[in-house]
């Protein structure tokens, strides 16, 4: 993407279902899960370029003896000074009692973090400042293992501001006003409340209390609990949980939106972000990892038996499609075949736009994530010759010069676009930085026939246009081709996103500056007013959630329209050649992704209310000139 921009976070959950002892023989070291969560971490370390923090539960550990440990960091390498310091730990130990470094029971009894569930968190913050108590897990601890807790997660809420006052109403008194610590207090107050309720039955048992918190945590019921808990959560979300006592769970929206996969077997249950990195790190068929039910939670007990739980009523899946287009590693055989097809099916458009002229294209992608849908690309035009060369074929009116000419011709790909990766952006005058910006890409000159030749450029979506704008296209310019041609795998941009994109500001895209452009060109610019009338007309009713009434202004034109006026904008002053930008079409990326629909940022269509609500502050808050975020 050459408008970089923010995205999820990543989780990691390892329970380890044996003796410490059994890893010890089996794999040679007491710190198997430790080592297994690094590197389900670093699998995911795309995910989380903010920060990260782990957190590790001691089961049946005796009193006086730490069950709950934490790490967090937001360091440039973040996942390695935290598993540096648990390194740091053993080797401690080993050091100072090398005489009982054999005996595994005392190693896991006094070596910090080592334990029987582990929890990890990758941070790609999407608002607030970037410190360490941002970090996830969040812990609340007390002297009842059963009552602690410790969350991390892959979310953003759209109606934190309503959370906070439930809590409010629960008689609690937050210390902060954000989604985490309300995901936080809110499960943690109905963990409290079960505990009570069993407390308070088995009491009238004559049981003791030592007695009662035995059994509180082989009875307590997390299934009610994250009923109670989530039943008015509104985004996307999966979310982990570890309890003191040993039992923990991750639980996913009702629409699919983030993503969760597992895999479970007699010596582990492992859950994470991504299937890459669960495969990579236990050696597994692909078939073996599923995904988390949508609206369900995996409960995994303190004996370690993991069952899928119904939470929230299922609803209409809609998992995020920038996942596929995206964010999520490229390795994964479904995204790399859906990443290839996104490719192939825009080759109509491109075909239409060069004129079917390949002898005088030159075929190329920026950045690199985008090379798996520049195949898909090259293979359809690929597909488009075969049956050119068929058709010219059996007309039987080729010269043998002709003929050899259409059998040896190949579509021109050429690596045009490099990225400089030394070179960084720091200085804050704005004239200075616009013109750095222009040479964080190089190109690879003398490939291009000037003043004849058409460029066409993959990406995999064009958020703001900023880059094309101040750098690609200026740079691709002075190659002096007659015809730039920027296409974009992602439908154009049109609304902020709610549930973990870093996109939230609607006059920075590209496709909004466009529609902008478009009503004052035709003398429609007052439907702006109206639209932003009714916004504040309905502000604060059930109403303003229930539609999106910016779509009424993109409905006045064509998706082409959006896209001629996008190619004016990112056109600079000075470039020669004719710029033309083609966008992905809702219903190819449909077929291309057809188990993620989640298509919102394109169509406007939000799977919650919040996020339809959002849309319309958004739009408000642009009228209004204020920076705020919407949600």
């Amino acid at each position: 993407m050459s408008d970089a921009i923010k995205h999820e976070c990543g989780i990691a959950l390892i329970r380890l279902r044996k003796p410490i002892s059994y890893y010890v023989e089996k794999y040679g070291t007491p710190m198997y899960g430790v080592n297994k969560l690094y590197l389900l971490m670093q699998k995911q370390h795309n995910r989380g370029q903010d920060g990260a923090g782990v957190a590790s539960i001691k089961i049946n550990a005796l009193p006086g003896i730490d069950y709950i440990s934490r790490f967090r960091s937001v360091k440039t390498r973040a996942i390695d000074s935290i598993f540096g310091k648990i390194g740091k730990e053993y080797k401690r130990l080993k050091e100072n009692q090398p005489e009982l470094t054999d005996d595994t029971e005392w190693v896991w009894e006094n070596m910090p973090f080592l334990g029987d569930v582990y929890l990890g968190h990758l941070r790609y913050g999407t608002h607030g400042i970037n410190s360490v108590d941002s970090c996830h897990p969040m812990v609340r601890e007390n002297n009842w293992r059963s009552r602690s807790l410790a969350v991390a997660g892959n979310f953003n809420m759209t109606n934190v501001d309503e959370q906070f006052q439930k809590l409010l109403e629960l008689g609690q008194h937050p210390k902060h006003k954000s989604d985490t610590i309300t995901v936080l207090e809110k499960i943690g107050h109905f963990l409290d409340e079960e505990n009570q309720a069993l407390f308070d039955e088995f009491k009238k048992g004559n049981y003791t209390n030592k007695e009662i918190t035995q059994l509180i945590e082989s009875e307590l019921d997390l299934q009610r609990v994250l009923k109670r808990a989530c039943k008015d959560f509104d985004g996307g979300y999966a979310m982990v949980g570890l309890t003191g006592y040993g039992a923990s769970f991750v639980v996913r929206d009702p629409n699919g939106i983030r993503p969760a996969y597992y895999y479970a077997d007699d010596e582990i249950v492992v859950v994470a972000s991504e299937k890459p990195a669960i495969k990579t790190a236990f050696d597994i068929d692909y078939s073996e990892i599923k995904p988390i039910t949508p609206g369900h939670a995996l409960i995994i007990d303190k004996a370690g038996n993991p069952e899928m739980k119904e939470i929230l009523p299922q609803g209409e899946k809609l998992s995020c499609s920038f996942e596929r287009i995206y964010f999520s590693r490229g390795n994964d055989p479904e995204i790399y075949e859906e990443r290839k097809n996104m490719g192939r099916l825009l080759c109509p458009q491109i075909l239409e736009a060069i004129n079917y002229d390949l002898k005088n294209t030159v075929f190329s992608y920026i950045p690199n994530t985008a090379e798996t849908s520049w195949l898909g690309m090259m293979k359809g035009i690929e597909q488009h010759l075969r049956e050119y060369r068929k058709k010219a074929i059996l007309n039987q009116q080729l010269t043998e010069e002709q003929l050899d000419e259409i059998l040896q011709f190949k579509p021109r790909a050429e690596k045009l676009v490099i990225k400089d990766a030394k070179l960084r952006t720091f200085i804050s005058d704005n004239d200075s930085r616009d013109d750095l910006v222009t040479h964080v890409y190089d190109t690879t000159y003398e490939v291009v026939k000037k003043g004849v030749d058409t460029l066409v450029v993959l990406d995999d979506s064009i958020v703001r246009g900023t880059t094309l704008e101040k750098s690609i296209i200026k740079m691709l310019d002075k190659l002096e081709p007659k015809k730039i041609i920027i296409v974009s795998c992602a439908p154009q941009i049109r609304y902020p996103d709610c549930y973990g994109i870093d996109m939230s500001r609607m006059k920075e895209f590209v496709a909004f500056r466009a529609l902008l452009e478009l009503l004052k060109d035709r003398g429609l610019y007052f439907k702006v007013e109206e639209v932003y009338d009714k916004c504040v007309a309905l502000a604060g009713t059930p109403a303003f959630k229930e539609q999106n009434y910016v779509q009424e202004l993109y409905d006045l034109f064509t998706a082409e329209e959006i896209s001629a006026k996008v190619s004016e904008i990112v056109k600079a002053p000075g470039v020669n050649a004719e710029v033309e930008v083609i966008y992905q079409r809702i219903e190819d990326l449909h077929q291309a992704c057809p188990n993620h629909k989640g298509d919102w940022y394109f169509t406007g269509n939000y799977p919650t209310p919040g996020g339809t609500g959002v849309v319309n502050r958004a739009f408000m808050n642009f009228m209004e000139n204020k920076l705020a975020r919407a949600y």
